[in-house]
């Protein structure tokens, strides 16, 4: 049971990390971008690249994932998304969808279709003997790092003057720009962030969700569930609602794998029945 439990929470704090992104530009930027996972690809292909062909050590690769997509994510907002801001939804998903299938054909084709493998460093390899039950160090890795990234995220976004002056940008631009507010730069720092956030996923994730150029669209899914489900105003509800689901799916392979990825989606439907704006709809409107 309690392997289940810390498989579960690694899997969930992972589809956080994955999905924050887009929760931060779908909910504080109103913005639909479907090509939030080809971001985790690329940082997965590029933490892949530098560990197994360069030697690189696992730390600097994660490190360069999260900042050489974050940049990515930078060019590409100045480049093509800004153009798409303010428009119709449909618009914006029919341009980001386009954008999927463009990453995944130029991965297929630069790196292959077959999934890509890593090779963890011994520190993080192996299991701890916990009460006689034994947990995978990677797993425990994930958790600590996951949840020091929902801390920084949350205080960065409530408590400093940076995310007071995106939820004034996003409320009313106009307004905001006549008090000074650099609201295009804001969006593109938020845009970047987000961007960085799911390369950092991605190459967390090689090791435990596997990598190979369709990763976009077989968990574009599972971000947007954690996107409905938690909420896109906030970066609590969508942690909580990653963590509930990575237990769900987790426990669903473990006691009734027959099920498949049933589990998972009986209880999106479940929770959006219950909760159909978020988990935390009722605390955000006090």
């Amino acid at each position: 049971m309690l392997t289940v439990l810390l498989d579960g929470l690694a899997a969930g704090m992972l589809l956080f990390v994955l999905s924050v992104g887009l929760s931060v530009t779908l909910g504080l930027m109103n913005f639909v971008n479907l090509a939030h996972g080809a971001f985790g690809m690329a940082g997965g292909y590029l933490c892949v690249v530098l560990l197994n062909r360069l030697g690189l050590p696992f730390l600097a690769c994660l490190l360069a994932a999260a900042l050489c997509t974050g940049l990515l994510g930078l060019a590409l907002e100045r480049l093509l998304y800004r153009r798409l801001y303010g428009r119709d939804h449909l618009e914006q998903v029919l341009f980001s969808i386009g954008l999927v299938f463009i990453a995944g054909a130029a991965v297929d084709w630069l790196m292959g279709a077959r999934q890509q493998l890593i090779t963890l460093p011994p520190w993080l390899s192996g299991r701890v003997e916990l009460g006689g039950v034994g947990l995978g160090v990677y797993r425990l890795f994930l958790i600590a790092v996951c949840t020091g990234l929902l801390l920084a995220l949350h205080l960065g976004l409530v408590r400093t003057r940076f995310g007071s002056r995106l939820r004034a940008a996003v409320d009313d631009a106009v307004v905001a720009r006549g008090l000074g507010i650099p609201v295009e730069r804001l969006f593109a720092v938020t845009f970047a962030l987000g961007s960085g956030l799911a390369g950092l996923g991605g190459a967390l994730g090689v090791e435990v969700l596997g990598l190979d150029p369709t990763f976009p669209l077989k968990y574009m899914v599972y971000f947007l569930i954690v996107v409905a489900v938690g909420g896109a105003n906030t970066v609590i509800g969508p942690f909580l609602a990653a963590i509930l689901l990575g237990l769900v799916d987790v426990a669903g392979k473990y006691y009734l794998p027959q099920f498949g990825a049933f589990g998972i989606y009986t209880a999106m439907v479940a929770l959006l029945i219950l909760r159909p704006q978020g988990l935390l709809a009722r605390a955000a409107a006090r």
